[in-house]
């Protein structure tokens, strides 16, 4: 969520302690920001793998949230494990494996958050907000394809809601069709809400999966690409949330044309 304000200079002093009351309401409103919106994802920096934590192009601080990384795993073509770790490098969490990987997964417990009347969101159950509009317990979950897949791509360990193209074969091109399917518990759900470019449309339509998990959507971007699946399930602290928010992305790169 994305919210400005502007001031207008003006010459009468009375109206700068006006402006300066709506920059610090406007900040505030920015700090209390919803939580449970944002992801994690896996993208380069420097030619190095790394997890990102954020929504859209902004990628917040991941090294502070690295005790909420309850696993990170690397797989190859034949999904066997690989030995995969997290390595904190400046402000950046970085992927270390014993050998290249297919794919990389990462799986994020964000707690659970309240949302008061007044729209603030804390990070704390409806047994202790009990006037909260709304109370979640989230969970963030990522999936990277790192190399070739030799064939589709199977429901993998801790990927609760998980997104899969249907075929193994990745489109070459930005603009062309793929047919993905979002898993829950490693089954196909109807009704998983999909965002085809949670970098740089973080706040673009939806589009619900059908009955059989399936949608189409056509490829973003020549470059890296981050597809997002958000889906509501029962809670299973009913005293704490009223639901569980889960939040997965499924990020790639097309390469661009030779130099």
């Amino acid at each position: 969520m994305n919210r400005s304000i502007s001031c207008t200079r003006v010459t009468h002093k009375s109206i700068i302690p006006h402006c300066l009351a709506a920059l610090a309401a406007a900040a505030c409103l920015l700090a209390m920001s919803a939580a449970h919106a944002h992801g994690i994802w896996f993208a380069q920096r420097a030619t190095q793998l790394a997890l990102l934590y954020g929504i859209g192009a902004d990628d917040l601080d991941s090294v502070k949230r690295l005790p909420l990384v309850e696993s990170i795993a690397g797989y190859d073509a034949d999904w066997k494990p690989i030995p995969t770790k997290l390595r904190v490098a400046g402000p950046l969490l970085l992927v270390d494996s014993e050998s290249q990987p297919t794919v990389v997964t990462a799986v994020l417990f964000n707690g659970i958050w309240s949302k008061t009347p007044e729209g603030e969101w804390l990070k704390k159950g409806r047994d202790e907000v009990p006037n909260a509009t709304t109370s979640e317990k989230n969970y963030k979950y990522a999936v990277r394809i790192v190399g070739p897949l030799s064939a589709p791509i199977p429901p993998l360990p801790g990927q609760t809601l998980q997104i899969v193209p249907v075929e193994a074969k990745l489109p070459e091109l930005m603009g062309k069709p793929l047919k993905l399917r979002v898993l829950f518990h490693g089954q196909p759900v109807a009704g998983a809400r999909v965002m085809w470019d949670w970098l740089n449309d973080p706040d673009g339509k939806p589009v619900k999966t059908a009955a059989n998990g399936t949608v189409t959507i056509k490829v973003r971007n020549q470059g890296l690409n981050v597809i997002t699946a958000i889906y509501d399930g029962p809670s299973d602290e009913p005293t704490k949330a009223t639901k569980m928010e889960h939040l997965a992305t499924l990020s790639f790169v097309l390469p661009h044309a030779p130099e």
